[in-house]
């Protein structure tokens, strides 16, 4: 589903990736790399929101470069930095994430938002939550979005012991999916799995 052709991607003080290429199976596969190596860069250009130095990424048959919205179409992506969403309530921006992915699942976001005790927090606009409570928000968006590719990003960050054994529940599912991608970005495998890594950034 994912093709990764001859990618290339730097900032100052840091090569990311070089001469890079992929095709990973579906299911879950890990982005490892210490602080500052370049995951979340990696994140942005997979998603289509930040272009490589060079080379170019496909996403079901269609090539980000060619056609950029149809691309972005098939990705979940959720940057916890981003302060875009923040004035929506947690329900309203639920139902935006619903509206934009026809395989949006709401049986797999109510049992997302029960598990990681979302509910109290559904009518709260968003710059209200804590770290955690946003992180939170956003992997049920991902886990009953249905998008061919998802991304997470240091997602266990802030949650509580709880809600990290729910999420690595989740995960484990996500990792037996053969119809979807997940990428996820992280300092280590998490606890329990066993991931094929993408790539490895290195420390």
């Amino acid at each position: 589903m994912l093709q990764i052709s001859k990618l290339s991607l730097a900032y100052p003080g840091c090569v990311v990736v070089r001469d890079f290429s992929a095709q990973p199976a579906n299911g879950l596969v890990l982005v490892r790399g210490g602080g500052g190596r370049g995951k979340t860069t990696l994140a942005c250009v997979l998603a289509g929101e930040l272009a490589p130095d060079a080379g170019h990424v496909q996403l079901g048959g269609v090539w980000l470069h060619e056609q950029p919205e149809a691309y972005r179409q098939q990705v979940f992506w959720a940057d916890t930095r981003s302060a875009a969403h923040d004035a929506l309530t947690c329900r309203d921006y639920l139902a935006t994430v619903q509206r934009r992915y026809p395989a949006f699942d709401e049986a797999r976001l109510n049992r997302a938002t029960e598990g990681l005790s979302l509910a109290p927090h559904l009518d709260k606009n968003i710059f209200m939550l804590s770290t955690g409570s946003r992180r939170k928000l956003y992997l049920a968006a991902a886990f009953a979005s249905g998008a061919a590719l998802t991304l997470l990003d240091t997602p266990f960050a802030a949650l509580d012991k709880v809600s990290i054994r729910f999420a690595l529940t989740l995960l484990a599912e996500a990792a037996q999916d053969s119809t979807r991608l997940w990428v996820l970005a992280d300092y280590e495998q998490p606890e329990g799995m066993t991931l094929p890594t993408l790539i490895d950034l290195g420390d």
